[in-house]
């Protein structure tokens, strides 16, 4: 799936024909409002979606596979370079968003050779900057580096709702990536070339990001879900849902509780991260043979849990002289029976007792070498439920796989001895394993809230074969597998049992909960105001 970034010369490239009234609404305003804030018209718009995860929670940044798809929520961000230059060595940036009475417009002259961003200041425009250095990095290993960055007016219009699990922040930072590239330059951009910088650009305003999302927003097409896996390489691969009578939807209900990964990072997302890192380092301490160093890989703090996965079986094949492997799904299914064996502190580790597993000489060094570039605040780590949820979790995306792949195949036989023959029961048994993901999640992870956990219990009833939390989690949304005659009674118990009871606005009752299918990655729109009629 990788190649170039498309360009888009009408919507209809970009979206479902029963979004195209909204969107070219939507699309009029951004440059009719960039017209009147800069005085002409923008060169082009970049876009990039947000999205919703279906299976794989909180593994991207441990490098297991995970299956989400893009939605038509998006960044899009309109730009022109029509400014004068600023001052000898320096490029500016004017920045406004079409909702300017929250976001205010700024202006920077920034060096040719640094862009600076203040992690610990909670700024919007610190998205923007991500996506700027990091596309400007690359294009100086391109261009060499003398090259000299075009100045920018850009005017920013994102519908992915904020803390809303969604990845309104990957959208941003990658449609501004995209952005910084066409800009100076750049016919075609590369889906994964632009996808790697994006997912190491996000970590610049201080969240320790897998790659999930920014994959999913590139890479997606219309219609299909998307396989992502990390390791040997990153690769995306469409997946499509068996066709079923009734047809199987997705749906998408907010909690209204936010779940910002930069304000609550050090408590909840960030010490994730640092937990799932910190159980690879121990078990491979405990593990594998000493002196056993794990191999550095593209995780946020440089080893993962899949790194100590790989590295233990292949020590263990070769010091047993096997001449068969595992099967992926087996090699998981042991380390979940090793980490309950080798991880057994239910209440969690203490700096001192991981360090000296780790035969590190003081806890200062462990924070240097584990917390030190993403800080997190925690007395005790949590490593076996942590680890326990990541190979799970591994698991139950191999096996959702699987039940595609098998319905796939079935459909095309007459043979009815499959376990999983009928519509029912393939929706029954995917519904199964969304349902045991937010098990996890809320027992294991600790990343789920009383509000979501409502949510999915109210949908469950109404008639979703499977509910849980999907992003981040700790409010946000959630995404439900329903059967579409069984749609409208879900919304109906929604609003009925947890909706009525919040002071919502009408613009939020009616975005509460939607349908939502498959869309399409990230494009790079030309067609002007004439390609919106």
């Amino acid at each position: 799936m990788s190649g170039p970034v498309p360009i888009a010369n009408s919507l209809e490239d970009i979206y479902t024909r029963d979004a195209l009234d909204t969107q070219t609404k939507r699309w009029n305003n951004l440059l009719s409002k960039f017209e009147s804030t800069y005085g002409h018209q923008p060169e082009f718009v970049s876009r990039s979606p947000g999205r919703v995860n279906i299976i794989g929670e909180h593994i991207d940044y441990s490098l297991y596979s995970v299956l989400p798809m893009a939605i038509t929520a998006d960044t899009i961000v309109a730009v022109s370079t029509h400014l004068p230059a600023p001052k000898e060595g320096t490029f500016r940036i004017q920045i406004a968003n079409v909702q300017d009475s929250k976001f205010k417009s700024r202006e920077f002259d920034i060096p040719y050779d640094s862009v600076d961003i203040d992690a610990t200041v909670h700024e919007w425009t610190n998205y923007f900057k991500s996506g700027l250095r990091g596309a400007l990095e690359l294009l100086r290993k391109k261009h060499g580096a003398d090259f000299k960055p075009k100045s920018m007016q850009i005017l920013m219009d994102g519908t992915v709702p904020a803390g809303g699990g969604l990845s309104s922040s990957a959208a941003f930072v990658t449609a501004s990536a995209l952005a910084v590239m066409a800009a100076n330059g750049e016919q075609t951009v590369d889906k994964k070339e632009l996808t790697e910088l994006a997912i190491v650009s996000e970590r610049a305003v201080g969240v320790n990001s897998g790659g999930m999302d920014q994959s999913a927003s590139v890479f997606s097409e219309r219609g299909s879900a998307l396989f992502v896996s990390f390791t040997p390489t990153l690769l995306a691969c469409p997946v499509s849902f068996p066709p079923t009578t009734p047809e199987l939807t997705f749906l998408i209900a907010q909690s209204f509780v936010t779940a910002d990964k930069f304000v609550t990072g050090p408590i909840h997302y960030n010490l994730r991260v640092v937990e799932c890192t910190l159980a690879a380092a121990y078990l491979n301490a405990v593990l594998n043979p000493p002196g056993t160093l794990l191999p550095g890989d593209a995780s946020p703090l440089g080893i993962s849990l899949h790194g100590f996965h790989e590295t233990y079986f292949a020590l263990s094949e070769h010091n047993s002289g096997a001449t068969s492997s595992k099967s992926i799904t087996e090699q998981l299914e042991h380390l979940l029976e090793l980490t309950k064996q080798t991880l057994t502190k239910e209440e969690g580790y203490t700096r001192s007792e991981i360090a000296a597993v780790l035969g590190l000489p003081s806890t200062s060094e462990l924070d240097q070498k584990f917390t030190s570039r993403f800080p997190v605040r925690a007395e005790r780590f949590k490593l076996r439920q942590r680890a326990i949820h990541v190979f799970s979790e591994a698991l139950r995306v191999l096996k959702l796989m699987n039940l595609l792949e098998t319905s796939s195949s079935s459909s095309s036989s007459s043979s009815s001895s499959s376990t999983t023959s009928t519509p029912e029961d393939l929706n029954s048994c995917l519904g199964a394993l969304l349902n045991e993901t937010q098990d996890s999640c809320r027992e294991v992870y600790e990343c789920s809230c009383e509000e979501i956990d409502r949510i999915c219990a109210i949908a469950r009833q109404a008639g979703s074969y499977g509910s849980r939390l999907t992003g981040a989690g700790w409010g946000g949304c959630s995404v439900h597998l329903v059967p579409a005659d069984k749609v409208n009674n879900v919304k109906e118990a929604l609003e009925r049992e947890y909706y009525s009871k919040l002071e919502l606005t009408e613009e939020q009752r009616e975005g509460a909960v939607v349908v939502s299918k498959p869309g399409s990655g990230s494009a790079l729109y030309l067609g002007g105001k004439e390609g919106l009629a």
